[in-house]
């Protein structure tokens, strides 16, 4: 979702970026990439809820319609684009993706290390336990000391 570039959304929609309980690394780049406030995409990246009215007032979500209504904006959102000069419409497009903000190479690669830095049996249990419909039990590392030993990001 965060590399959408126009959000229309119902205002009974609940929203959560999964990755936290799913993964070794929760969503760290969605609320970066929309630019919102770092405590904001604290919260995005450790999973909690979300309501359509609070993404609309944040500035993630563009409109906040009616259920009944979702498709027929986003379809007038589309319409109003295509009036649009089309070398207008990609250029302005194109230009507002280059300015987007974006996790740095090294933050990229840090991401990378960090999704390997813990017990990957805790991945199967995540599910197990949403399919099971009961609480995980986590190991977190296969060493516990781990832990306090964090991958950093490297300095160019």
């Amino acid at each position: 979702m965060p590399a959408t570039d126009l959000r229309v959304a119902a205002n009974t929609a609940i929203f959560e970026v999964s990755e936290a309980k799913r993964w070794l690394l929760g969503g760290y780049n969605h609320g970066h990439l929309a630019n919102l406030a770092y405590p904001v995409a604290m919260e995005m990246a450790l999973g909690f809820r979300f309501t359509a009215e609070r993404f609309y007032q944040l500035g993630f979500v563009n409109r906040l319609v009616e259920p009944e209504a979702l498709m027929e904006t986003a379809l007038e959102m589309a319409r109003h684009m295509l009036t649009l000069p089309p070398a207008a419409r990609v250029n302005t497009i194109h230009m507002m993706r280059r300015m987007r903000p974006a996790p740095t190479p090294a933050q990229q690669a840090l991401a990378a290390k960090l999704h390997e830095h813990g017990d990957k049996s805790d991945l199967l249990e995540s599910r197990a336990a949403f399919a099971e419909k009961r609480a995980p039990n986590f190991k977190g590392w296969l060493d516990p000391a781990d832990r306090y030993r964090m991958p950093e990001m490297d300095q160019d």
